[in-house]
């Protein structure tokens, strides 16, 4: 299954601090920045988090068909 053409409509922290993007198909992604594994320097900076929003975002849980428990009601 194809992934589905979702866009990011927020961001929160989770309770680690780590930011995590909503998404237009009710799905959550986080979005950690952890060099060198993981480069995302935007995300620490709250202008360039709000370039994002409503910006396409490919999201894996819909390209994978699954059912999250992240995904509300």
């Amino acid at each position: 299954m194809a992934a589905q053409n979702s866009t990011v409509t927020g961001f929160h922290q989770d309770e680690d601090g780590h930011w995590v993007a909503e998404l237009s198909c009710g799905h959550t992604q986080h979005l950690r920045h952890q060099p060198p594994w993981q480069s995302r320097a935007w995300v620490m900076d709250p202008s360039l988090r709000n370039e994002k929003i409503g910006q396409p975002f490919d999201c894996g849980w819909c390209a994978q068909g699954s059912v999250s428990d992240n995904l509300g009601d």
